[in-house]
């Protein structure tokens, strides 16, 4: 189909060259101008995020969630078929070296998710008494619009970043991943699991943002150990084989693989393509989109919660995408010629047998469930942000999103259950959607880096015991 080659070629350009150059090249720059503190303060990251966990108090002030459920909320997004899917696809394209760009990724995603996250809040706006609402497109007409004065480049950047992001409203993959694992498992139709992820899907958005935190916060932690428990029991149940799966990573990462068995070889360049695209598909650093939920956190400073985008990206790219690569590529399944969800079910099954297929497929339907929920609380941001925030009709809308936000996922796994849409094909539209908010959202914390360093050098100051508070230092924009 001719739109099929159209999206293709713009996937081959867009993750070519331009974003892998972007995406790095802005990790090293705030790696570098913060003072390397993803790395130099990776313990404090550790210490201040675990201790939210445990924590009793919490914080009073504006919010609509604790900064520990806004990160359950994003955790709970991020953590999902990207994790499963997503990075089982990018071994099956692109071999084990793909697995490498995954964690280069991520290491310098970490740091751009601090900037976005920190921008978020402190360029957020206020509805009523507790309502808050910011992301990309706030500090972009709020940031570069109106403090750097370019209001024509702002509307532009904001409406590029609402049509890409708006790609993924139409193309939600959850439901189509969660209903393909599931039917195959349980050799069930298609259709049937995924109407009852819809209607799950309707139940646990109903509460709205509120409601999602709270259910966040009691499921996340248990389904993210749940996870890497499992996992490291299939990774050491072939424990000899960790040595050369490590070496299979490193040596392919430059040079591309050979074909092996049913698995067809991969260029460099589309090794380095995929193991990006997915990572940023799970971890969402440089996207834009998980700022929109932390921009809700009831917090006292914007680095406060930036810090906790460190902690997210850590988790969720270095340990559990990890876990998922280690074991596709230890037990030898990524030649199989499988791919997606699969290809990690057949991972898991060399583990579990049987079993193991019931306990995966259960962890992506709970996963792809969160996902799909937290991704309508980005929605109803940007819905919030297009209609304005004292809109009078804003309500409406709003409970107009809840009702037709699930079908269009439920209408992809029609279209493909009627048309046999491959797997690797609904996954271009994603990149296509990923990859047009991420030029813009990139290029936007770019130009407001002198805000990042302010903030950052604020917190120092205040939390940190390095340099001296500025009593008349704006921590807020809306102060």
């Amino acid at each position: 189909m001719w739109l099929f080659n159209i999206v293709e070629q713009l996937v081959d350009w867009m993750w070519g060259t331009p974003l892998i150059v972007l995406i790095l090249g802005t990790g090293v720059f705030f790696t570098v101008v913060s003072g390397f503190f993803q790395f130099r303060h990776f313990g404090y990251v550790i210490k201040s995020t675990i201790g939210q966990i445990f924590s009793k108090d919490v914080e009073k002030g504006p919010g609509m969630l604790t900064a520990y459920q806004a990160i359950s909320v994003v955790v709970g997004n991020s953590v999902g078929v990207g994790n499963i899917g997503g990075v089982a696809t990018a071994i099956a394209v692109g071999g084990p070296g793909a697995v490498f760009w995954m964690w280069l990724e991520a290491i310098f995603g970490q740091i751009i998710k601090m900037v976005e996250v920190s921008l978020a809040l402190h360029y957020r706006t206020h509805i009523g008494k507790d309502a808050t609402y910011g992301g990309p497109t706030y500090y972009i007409s709020r940031g570069i619009g109106e403090e750097r004065g370019w209001k024509k480049l702002a509307k532009v950047m904001s409406f590029l970043f609402l049509v890409g992001f708006f790609v993924g409203y139409i193309f939600n993959i959850q439901n189509y991943t969660v209903s393909e694992a599931v039917a195959g498992t349980y050799n069930i139709n298609i259709l049937i699991v995924s109407i009852i992820f819809l209607v799950l899907l309707y139940a646990n958005i109903w509460g709205g943002i509120k409601g999602l935190g709270k259910i966040a916060s009691m499921i996340v932690p248990f389904m993210c150990v749940f996870y890497i428990g499992t996992g490291l029991f299939v990774i050491f149940k072939d424990a000899e084989m960790i040595p050369n799966t490590f070496k299979m990573i490193f040596e392919s990462a430059f040079t591309g693989t050979a074909a092996i068995g049913g698995f067809t070889g991969a260029a460099f360049s589309k090794m380095i393509q995929v193991g990006m695209s997915r990572a940023v598909f799970s971890n969402e650093a440089g996207w834009g989109s998980s700022p929109m939920i932390h921009a809700t956190a009831m917090v006292n400073h914007p680095i406060k919660q930036g810090i906790m985008g460190i902690f997210e990206v850590f988790v969720d790219t270095i340990i559990i995408c990890s876990v998922t690569a280690l074991m596709i590529i230890n037990s030898g399944v990524w030649t199989s010629g499988l791919e997606g969800a699969t290809l990690t079910l057949s991972a898991f099954s060399t583990g579990f047998g049987k079993l193991g297929a019931v306990i995966l497929v259960t962890g992506i339907f709970l996963f792809g469930l969160t996902t799909s929920a937290a991704l309508f609380a980005q929605f109803e941001t940007l819905f919030t942000y297009i209609v304005g925030a004292h809109f009078p009709h804003l309500g409406t809308i709003l409970k107009a999103n809840k009702i037709i936000y699930p079908l269009p996922g439920f209408l992809l796994v029609l279209y493909a259950y009627v048309y046999g849409l491959p797997t690797y094909k609904v996954w271009m539209f994603i990149d296509v959607s990923m990859g047009v908010p991420i030029f813009i959202n990139l290029f936007a914390i770019l130009l407001l880096t002198p805000k990042f360093l302010s903030l950052l050098r604020d917190y120092r100051a205040r939390y940190m015991n390095i340099g001296e508070v500025d009593p008349n230092f704006k921590v807020f924009y809306e102060e």
